[in-house]
């Protein structure tokens, strides 16, 4: 069966548009609250926990989910604003079926989206997506008045994530003496990510933190780090730390302003727990990761695997090695021995764990890594693309793909969320990536029209 409304995290698009209308999240709502309880572990009543990034439109899907979830007899726990890791956590530590967030990540408040967490804090399969979209095409009908579920709010969720990030340290491990300028991007870490650093000891200066429904992402966050490159070098702070609109992406500025991507934290993580003796044989990353990563880990005798593009892919990958540690270059990263899922302010502790023990600055650790210019262009679509429909796309890539040989790597992928094909192309020569990636995405937007 095809899906016709998951992407590679969930269900994403414009606010009114598809599938992101309220009238859409109630039928979601009561579908995911049968097939929850069909899977429930246990014959007590399936309860499921929703939290929302600061987006003005969670509010409207929040009530429309919650009003599904209650007609197909199922609790709900409402948590409020909380970063997506955050919905992981608790879904677990409640004993919830399942968890759900609103959000749509790094997008723009006039987008928003529906992502699902498992019982375990995972994403959910694709046989259980796909149960949910065989649910969607049946009438909704109203469970009986007696078994109609109930809703109630977690009035200490934010305080309970804070002592979980807190608890991934070692004890004693603390920030004292350090300056760190920290942007929440006006997202769903406005209330959390400055506290957890604060309350192990640093001085914290924070931005992006007075969400008002429509700033989300705006200028600030992960997404763009100018502002917070800025705030660095004129406070003299130590480092910035970025998070996304839902708080499971981070990435780093340095005390020079300089931007340090998830390719470099993962490396730098990946060191320190060499050096400490936590290390698997290898790291997993993704089709994206930058050809530097690689090989600055192959010095230190450590594995690159790629998978897909997306969190699960990444995830699934890791069970599969056995690994602990893997990520994306946007910084999404997973340490799957500390937590079930990317989380931002995890990540974030591990890089400064690593800062702290080698008593050295961010940009003396990033400096064993030299990153190959890339360059990547998107390429309009007017929908999903399947490239294997286009020989002529073949044709363009081989043909490249000969003229830089083992001096870099040429990679297309449709997005999974948005109508798009990324063209990347990664190489020794910078100005020669740049003309050959033009070069290619121009060919490819011909032959698709």
């Amino acid at each position: 069966m095809t899906r016709q409304y998951f992407g590679t995290d969930g269900i994403r698009g414009a606010v009114g548009e598809g599938a992101i209308t309220p009238d859409f999240m109630l039928k979601l709502g009561w579908a995911c609250g049968r097939v929850f309880t069909r899977l429930a572990a246990s014959d007590d009543r399936c309860t499921v926990i929703i939290g929302k990034d600061t987006r003005v439109s969670g509010y409207m899907f929040e009530s429309a989910l919650e009003a599904g979830l209650v007609a197909a007899g199922v609790d709900v726990k409402l948590l409020g604003p909380m970063p997506t890791p955050a919905v992981a956590l608790m879904t677990r530590t409640q004993a919830a079926d399942a968890g759900i967030v609103i959000s749509a990540s790094h997008n723009p408040f006039q987008d928003n989206g529906i992502k699902f967490f498992s019982a375990s804090g995972s994403k959910l399969p694709d046989e259980v997506e796909l149960a949910i979209e065989e649910e969607l095409e049946k009438p909704l009908e109203t469970v009986g008045s007696r078994d109609i579920g109930k809703v109630v709010r977690v009035v200490d969720a934010a305080g309970r994530y804070i002592e979980f990030c807190k608890s991934t340290v070692p004890e004693g491990f603390n920030l004292r003496g350090m300056r760190l300028a920290v942007d929440c991007a006006h997202g769903a870490t406005y209330h959390i990510a400055p506290s957890v650093f604060s309350e192990l000891g640093a001085e914290v200066i924070s931005l992006g933190v007075q969400p008002d429904g429509f700033n989300i992402n705006e200028g600030v966050g992960s997404t763009d780090t100018d502002a917070l490159a800025a705030l660095v070098k004129d406070t003299g702070a130590d480092l910035g730390i970025a998070f996304d609109g839902d708080g499971d992406r981070v990435l780093f500025v340095d005390a020079r302003g300089e931007l340090v991507d998830g390719d470099e934290l993962i490396y730098i993580i990946a060191r320190h727990r060499l050096a400490s003796g936590e290390s698997d044989a290898g790291v997993v990353g993704t089709l994206m990761t930058n050809l530097g990563t690689e090989i600055a880990l192959r010095k230190e005798g450590l594995r690159l695997v790629r998978a897909q593009v997306g969190d699960r892919y990444v995830k699934e990958r890791m069970e599969a090695e056995g690994w602990h540690l893997g990520g994306e270059s946007s910084g999404h990263i997973i340490c799957s021995d500390i937590t079930t899922t990317g989380d931002g302010i995890v990540a974030a502790l591990q890089v400064l764990r690593a800062v702290r023990d080698a008593g050295e600055s961010l940009a003396t650790l990033r400096a064993g890594m030299t990153k190959y210019p890339q360059t990547m262009i998107n390429v309009q679509a007017s929908g999903k693309v399947d490239l294997s429909a286009y020989p002529g796309i073949d044709i363009a890539v081989a043909d490249i793909e000969q003229q830089l040989g083992e001096r870099g790597r040429v990679l297309l992928r449709p997005s999974g969320t948005e109508p798009v094909v990324r063209v990347m192309i990664e190489g020794e020569d910078a100005a020669e990536v740049q003309r050959l990636c033009e070069g290619l995405a121009a060919e490819v937007e011909r032959i698709l029209g």
